[in-house]
């Protein structure tokens, strides 16, 4: 397929820009393989001089069409939550711009996509990929103690499709049982090591649900693995993200979840997240409808934000965590997290017990080499979940935007303890619109099995090589910070979880006066004999239009 193939017409004349926030613009719109370009016309109405929209097409998450005698206009809803209404001269220009932006809009090569194309001069290929190699934590953890090693079972990615290459294991259960543990856990996920609690050198492990089927088959391999994972200690909880009910309906379809009578030891607890298909995915899209009606008077914004459910999926993300983080912090015991598939709240929860309990995740780099080791390899689908944001009119039972709600729980931490992360909310922003569309590789593909099928890490670009520029590091650092070696413990209450403006209102209203105070925070700090801190800061960066 050619690109050019998509595209019906690639230039009109005296098209005219509308978006919230910023003045129209009229200028000459150019559509290429991959981008939407609109330079405005030097001399044209006002003082602004030559502007311009580089829109990632990739970007467009729907386009309406409204057609007139001899003009249209096209609105595009975008991934990232901006809204854009272009006026096009022409009924035929007009359908055939709209057509060529939905074509290319829905390509669904991952070879195809924009990483695979973008060339940048100050960058090379190599650089990036290879700061946060996961199996570097897990050597540390192995070298700590002689309990668990690196196991190589899944170098050719056939004992499960969607864990890396290299996972840790206890050191006593050898290569041929973690084969026979693959075939009884769903997807073939069987208990790996995610995080190591050096206080108390308990562990965190994750998994796929155990396969019982209604007549409850055992796996003595399982049950001796998640033994070994105890390392003597009296009790591990294996925290179940679905409901009593969903694990016991599970078993009719062939899933379950561990009998306590096969699992001496380990106590299962019940702590039901929503984690793809309709209920989050349409909670998004309530969310973002409310915030985008100006005419909600006050009792029926609170009433619509509400039934949303969206603050109420955070609520229980954030406590489930802190479950997790409670049973390692306080009760010294291991844990085991898993629903049914093991890819999406499974990852939810360890990622948010480690930023709550580990002082190093809560760092810049920290935080990168988490999410690396949590979410990009650990095998969340980004491809599938990331699909569409809250626009699109095409519903896939795919999509499901998890690591949104991560991002906006990470954000809910820092508001809460603005001194302890490193990081601002332009970062966990610049996550979220690299997760849907972007010039990077970092979040292609559903598995390291298929970023390495389509060379990602040899043909694109890493998300983190640009983030760590040092021209580009200081916007999401957070002037504030201040190392905390403490657990931070959130508050769940209701009164103590916002909405996070700096998203899903950014842009709605101008952030001029936040953007003012943080600089102005920014510049007292570094004109201080302190040394730089880091969080809560760029609170209101990136809320305008680029």
């Amino acid at each position: 397929m050619e690109f050019s193939e998509l595209i019906k017409t690639a230039k009109v004349e005296n098209v005219l820009l509308s978006c919230p926030g910023v003045p129209a613009i009229k200028g000459t719109l150019c559509i290429t393989s991959h981008h939407l370009l609109l330079s405005s016309q030097p001399g044209g109405e006002g003082d602004q001089g030559t502007v311009e929209l580089w829109l990632l097409i990739r970007n467009v998450d729907a386009v309406e069409k409204r057609l007139a005698s001899s003009s249209g206009t096209i609105t595009l809803k975008c991934k990232d939550l901006r809204v854009l209404q272009l006026e096009i001269p022409g009924m035929e220009e007009c359908l055939n711009i709209a057509s060529s932006i939905e074509a290319l809009s829905s390509v669904e090569s991952v070879m195809m996509m924009y990483p695979f194309f973008y060339r940048p001069q100050n960058m090379k290929l190599e650089q990036g990929w290879h700061p946060y190699p996961p199996h570097h934590y897990y050597q540390q953890v192995v070298a700590e103690t002689n309990a668990w090693r690196l196991s190589s079972v899944n170098r050719d990615f056939t004992t499960c499709p969607t864990y890396p290459s290299a996972i840790t294991v206890p050191a006593v259960v050898d290569d041929e049982a973690l084969r026979k543990i693959a075939r009884f856990r769903q997807g073939g996920r069987f208990p790996i090591l995610s995080y190591y609690h050096k206080k108390n050198q308990t562990v965190m492990l994750r998994s796929g649900q155990p396969l019982m089927g209604p007549n409850k088959k055992r796996c003595q391999e399982d049950e001796l693995l998640l033994k070994a994972a105890l390392c003597g200690r009296a009790r591990g909880f294996v925290i179940d993200t679905r409901s009593a009910q969903a694990a016991k309906q599970a078993r009719m379809t062939g899933g379950g979840s561990e009998p306590k009578a096969a699992y001496l030891g380990w106590k299962r607890l019940h702590r039901p997240l929503e984690s793809r298909g309709r209920p989050l995915q349409e909670s998004f899209m309530k969310l973002v409808e409310a915030c985008n009606d100006p005419s909600l008077g006050m009792d029926r914004w609170l009433s619509k934000l509400e039934s949303s459910k969206w603050l109420s999926h955070v609520k229980a993300a954030l406590s489930t965590a802190c479950l997790a983080a409670q049973c390692m912090e306080r009760e010294e015991a291991c844990i085991l997290v898993h629903g049914a598939e093991g890819t999406d709240t499974t990852l939810l929860v360890t990622a948010l017990a480690q930023v709550i309990l580990d002082p190093d995740c809560r760092t810049l780099v920290g935080f990168q080499h988490l999410l690396e080791r949590e979410w990009i390899q650990a095998g969340h689908p980004f491809h599938l979940r990331c699909a569409h944001s809250a626009y699109s009119h095409a519903r896939l039972k795919q999509e499901a935007p998890v690591f949104l709600l991560f991002l906006d729980c990470v954000g809910q931490l820092g508001r809460q303890f603005p001194f302890s992360l490193e990081f601002s909310e332009c970062l966990l922003l610049a996550l979220f619109e690299n997760s849907y569309a972007s010039a990077y590789g970092t979040f292609l593909c559903n598995s390291e099995k298929e970023r390495c099928l389509c060379k990602v890490r040899e043909t694109t670009h890493s998300l983190w090589s640009w983030l760590n520029q040092p021209n580009q590091q200081k916007k999401y650092l957070n002037p504030l910070y201040s190392y905390n070696a403490l657990v931070i413990w959130p508050s769940v209450e209701p009164p103590s979880l916002q909405l996070w403006q700096g998203l899903f209102l950014r842009w709605i209203r101008s952030s001029q006066y936040l953007d003012e105070a943080w600089t102005e925070i920014q510049r007292l700090v570094e004109g201080s004999e302190l040394p730089p801190r880091t969080n809560g800061a760029a609170h209101s960066q990136q809320l305008l239009p680029h």
